[in-house]
């Protein structure tokens, strides 16, 4: 096992952090650092360093680059990276960095998509490392919408948002939902986004009962994914 392999993950969020994939690149070798916007500063050259980059979730949209502009650094980070290659997985607000740095546009839909609901695959998701996750019930929280960058392949839908995660050969991945998050400390995200679920009308009672049921299969699923992906883009 190669214990020299580096694994940075960007967080925006206190709560929002690697979860279940942290525990997984920790047995694979990989030393797991954050890098935590806001507070450490972000050069568009260091994310060329680490072996592989995770960019996780946070409750703004890409395109607020006048009330957050980190945002504009961190889309130029995130450009530097994916033009040198290396393996780079987003979640949520990560997959729409990905998506705008790839050019494609990340718009608001007016709606929101929050809880625990199933996904279902194209047929080149079904063909891809998501296999697994065909009609799992994963955890979405967002109401923004990437379109599929050029040259990537749209893997997964909902009735109301046909894209939910793309691919961009074996080393980018970009999904919208939620499969890192630990379905045990699902209560830090309730409080954290307690604004957030009252102004959409959502019970925090609804989604922490769908936690306890569908918590653990995701958690597994997650877990086969992620190292399905990681099988392929430690290739590539």
């Amino acid at each position: 096992m190669n214990h020299d392999r580096t694994a940075l993950a960007i967080r925006h969020v206190a709560f929002e952090d690697l979860g279940l994939i942290e525990p997984l690149l920790v047995a694979r070798g990989y030393q797991v650092s954050y890098l935590d916007i806001g507070v450490d500063s972000l050069d568009p050259q260091i994310l060329t360093q680490p072996d592989l980059v995770v960019v996780l979730g946070a409750p703004i949209g890409v395109y607020e680059t006048d009330a957050y502009p980190f945002l504009v650094t961190e889309l130029e980070a995130i450009s530097v990276r994916l033009q040198a290659g290396l393996p780079t997985l987003g979640i949520c607000l990560g997959a729409q960095l990905i998506a705008a740095a790839l050019g494609a546009p990340v718009t608001p839909t007016g709606r929101k998509e929050i809880g625990y609901a199933p996904l279902q695959l194209t047929d080149a998701g079904r063909a891809s490392v998501l296999a697994g996750l065909e009609g799992v019930a994963v955890l979405h929280w967002h109401g923004d919408e990437f379109a599929i960058p050029d040259g990537a392949q749209r893997l997964a839908q909902t009735p109301g948002f046909p894209n939910q995660a793309f691919c961009l050969g074996d080393r980018v991945l970009g999904l919208q939902f939620h499969v890192e998050a630990d379905h045990t400390r699902i209560e830090r995200w309730l409080i954290g986004h307690a604004l957030e679920l009252a102004a959409a009308g959502i019970d925090p009672r609804q989604i922490r009962a769908d936690a306890t049921t569908c918590g653990p299969m995701l958690a597994d699923v997650a877990v086969t994914t992620i190292t399905s992906w990681l099988d392929r883009a430690e290739r590539g």
